[in-house]
C-alpha cells in the first residue's frame, strides 16, 4: 500500500488507524495528512490518525490540499515538515498523488533537480507532469 518514492519518503492512498503500526514497522517517524477533513464521508478523521500516530510514537502533520491546487504556503509547510523529520516520512491523501506532487514541489523549491525528482516520483508510479512547469520555475529561481 505504501509506495517508496525515496529512501526517506513514502506516499499512500488514504490510511486507517490500523495502518499506523505497519508504517512504524517500516521505519516511518512522521505521518503527513494531505487530505482535507470530510473530503469523503467515509475517510477516518485527521484527529483519529493523529491520535494513532502519537500512540505509536510517530509525529503527525496536517497539510491539507484540495483539488483546487497547491499554494506556496503548502509547499513551504511540506518542506518544513520534511526538514524537521530526521527519519522516514509517510504522506497520504485519497490516492497518494497530491502527496507526491506536493513533495515534488517542496523538493524542487528546496533546490533539487526537477528531472531527478520527476524520476523518483515516476519510479513510484506517480506522474508529476501536471506540476512540472512549477517545478522548473522553482529550480530556475534557485
Amino acid at each position: 500500500m505504501f509506495r517508496t518514492v525515496t529512501d526517506s519518503f513514502l506516499a499512500s492512498p488514504q490510511i486507517s488507524t490500523a495502518d499506523i503500526a505497519e508504517a512504524a514497522a517500516q521505519g516511518v517517524t512522521l505521518i503527513i495528512n494531505n487530505r482535507p477533513e470530510e473530503e469523503d464521508p467515509d475517510q477516518p478523521s485527521g484527529s483519529a490518525i493523529a491520535a494513532a500516530a502519537s500512540e505509536a510514537g510517530l509525529d503527525y502533520a496536517a497539510i491539507p490540499v484540495t483539488h483546487a491546487g497547491f499554494s506556496v504556503p503548502q509547499v513551504e509547510a511540506m518542506r518544513a515538515a520534511l526538514d524537521e523529520n530526521a527519519g522516514k516520512t509517510l504522506a497520504f491523501c485519497r490516492s497518494g498523488t497530491r502527496s507526491t506532487l506536493l513533495w515534488a514541489l517542496a523538493e524542487t523549491h528546496n533546490g533539487r533537480d526537477p528531472e531527478t525528482v520527476a524520476g523518483e516520483a515516476a519510479n513510484a508510479g506517480y506522474n508529476v507532469s501536471p506540476i512540472r512547469s512549477i517545478m522548473d520555475a522553482f529550480a530556475a529561481a534557485k
